[in-house]
């Protein structure tokens, strides 16, 4: 049976399961990004996320639970896009759906993401959803390759 996937607005206790889903060993590994502190997390969350007006933000949902987030913002005069699920959803087709259903509401183009090189289930989720492998940076903490949709 094909879970529902779902966007909906971040509540405030959604912020909780993204700092538990951010606490996720594999998850830092896969993203190379170093997990905050909890009152660092909620407070980025709140108003650099939730309370920023120029960032687009949902919660994505799976039959039900929260699943994760997806979140745009603008970053060196480009329109970024990231996503974030709990490793329970990987591997499904959820972040793909939920990034399919994002495009809808983000409708900014191009968009850019930025992905650790060797995290090859994003890459593919980006190609399976438009994006085009752009160039590779290298950046202080690793090497990273852009991609975009147009």
């Amino acid at each position: 049976m094909t879970p529902e996937v779902r966007l909906r607005p971040v509540m405030p206790d959604d912020i909780e399961v993204f700092f538990r889903h951010e606490q996720e060993t594999e998850a830092q590994r896969r993203a190379n990004f170093a997990a905050r502190p909890h009152a660092e997390f909620v407070l980025h969350w709140t108003q650099r996320i939730v309370g920023d007006p120029e960032v687009g933000v949902r919660t994505v949902e799976v039959d039900g639970t929260v699943a994760g987030n997806v979140v745009s913002w603008w970053q060196d005069g480009e329109r970024e896009v990231g996503y974030w699920l709990g490793s329970a959803f990987w591997g499904r087709g959820i972040g793909t759906r939920a990034l399919r259903l994002y495009l809808e509401v983000e409708t900014v183009r191009p968009l850019r993401a930025t992905v650790d090189s060797g995290n090859l289930a994003s890459i593919a989720l980006l190609r399976r959803c438009g994006f085009e492998e752009g160039e590779r940076v290298q950046l202080e903490n690793g090497s990273y390759v852009v991609l975009r949709v147009r």
